[in-house]
């Protein structure tokens, strides 16, 4: 993220984020502790606090969004949205897309992030509406049939 940009997260992307910080100061702790190697150690000691200081400016920089407070009938950080592909090259498709921050994207679980392109065009959107999307295949028609803010 950019300095100074808000890292927008779910409670399960903070306590994502927090899980692996634990992870990587344990990671430091037994690097610290072994090591046959001493030129190996200090270069895996280096590389974990790196990863660690990342870590924590990312989540110093984050704001929790509770999905269960978003408005209910809009596209919003957080929800879970329902498309059906009305033209383009698959029509009648069904897709369903849930908008979370950067650092707990997984496009291959449809779970994108929320400056990625489709956020973009649906955020704001409520059931009924139809948004145009251009994908490499060309060009889409999605219509918006629910939304839905898990926890």
């Amino acid at each position: 993220m950019p300095p100074g940009t808000i890292n927008y997260v779910t409670p399960r992307g903070m306590a994502l984020l927090r899980e692996e910080l634990a992870a990587l100061e344990a990671e430091r702790t037994e690097a610290q502790k072994n090591g046959n190697d001493e030129e190996e150690r200090i270069r895996r000691l280096a590389s974990v606090a790196h990863r660690i200081a990342e870590l924590g400016r990312r989540i110093a920089c984050a704001r929790i969004v509770d999905p269960l407070e978003q408005p209910r009938d809009e596209v919003r950080f957080g929800a879970m949205v329902t498309v059906r592909t009305l033209s383009g090259r698959h029509p009648g498709r069904i897709r369903r897309i849930t908008i979370v921050g950067v650092d707990e994207a997984d496009p291959s679980s449809g779970r994108i992030s929320f400056i990625s392109p489709f956020a973009s065009i649906v955020m704001g959107c409520g059931v009924g509406d139809t948004v145009s999307m251009r994908t490499g295949e060309g060009e889409e028609l999605l219509e918006i049939t629910e939304i839905e803010y898990g926890g």
